[in-house]
């Protein structure tokens, strides 16, 4: 069992690999061990916790004990693929995740966006085998919690395993939100409203610089987010530039004016519950 503050093994993916290719095998890479403070992998996770749920300074605790594989992924890899039986879950230290399905044709949508502090494949603790793939969006490391471990966790601690329901219900309400957006919005309000869920999140991991914010989509990656093409996504980021709303160059969003930011997208940021109240 790992103390907090201790240090942990880090393994890199020696080479890139595309995040569609479904038939890498990832035990062909050749880890290469790092160290990093295994405090700094759970961090984001804690201070996300302590915003929407009110985490016990005992549950923190229970929570940094837990052992964590990291590893670093290259941007564009695949975590876990459809299909896939998982045996861990993922822990976002840092970068930038998508989940994501892909039909027959091979057009993807990619169906949500995770950051440091989320576990995105939490729900295969209980569902077995994965309906979407999991991939990263940048270079990523992250902390692999073996389903065992958490199952001992749950039954040792229920008020975390109540802290981890609550984050599955929270994810579900996201994605009530998302499909709302993709199927209901006009293309610009659509952007709008993906770019300040983003910042809201974003705000409680501390990672926001004044009135601009990291979101590495390319173009054909928005597109996918949002249900258009990769050209029609670049018009409509030419056009809330040139209104002077917000401007998104070289993955950093950058908000001209909040007001017409605001009301562009008709955001209502319940559905997030960034409180124990909500």
């Amino acid at each position: 069992m790992l103390e907090p503050g201790a240090w942990i093994a880090v393994f890199s993916l020696q080479r890139r690999f595309g995040a569609r290719d479904c038939n890498t095998d990832p035990t062909s890479y050749q880890p290469e061990l790092a160290r990093v403070p295994s405090d700094t992998i759970r961090a984001a996770l804690v201070r996300r916790l302590r915003t929407s749920s009110g985490i016990s300074d005992d549950d923190v605790k229970e929570i940094e004990a837990l052992p964590i594989a990291v590893r670093q992924y290259p941007a564009e890899a695949p975590v876990v693929h459809d299909g896939e039986r998982a045996t861990d879950c993922c822990l976002i230290a840092d970068g930038f995740c998508a989940r994501s399905k892909t039909i027959a044709s091979g057009k993807r949508q990619i169906l949500s966006i995770h950051i440091p502090g989320e576990i995105p494949d939490l729900m295969s603790l209980f569902l077995h085998v994965m309906d979407h793939d999991l991939s990263t969006l940048t270079p990523c490391t992250l902390g692999f919690i073996s389903h065992e471990t958490l199952r001992k966790l749950h039954q040792r601690s229920p008020s975390v395993a109540e802290l981890f329901w609550r984050d599955t219900l929270i994810d579900a309400a996201m994605f009530r939100e998302w499909i709302v957006n993709v199927g209901q919005r006009p293309a610009p309000a659509r952007l709008a409203h993906v770019m300040i869920e983003l910042r809201e999140r974003l705000r409680v991991i501390g990672r926001l610089d004044g009135n601009s914010f990291e979101m590495p989509l390319t173009q054909e990656q928005i597109g996918e987010a949002l249900g258009i093409t990769g050209v029609h996504a670049n018009r409509v980021i030419k056009q809330l530039r040139q209104e002077g709303i917000v401007e998104l160059h070289r993955g950093r969003v950058t908000v001209l004016d909040e007001r017409k930011f605001l009301e562009l997208a008709d955001f209502d940021g319940r559905y997030l519950h960034q409180s124990p109240t909500l």
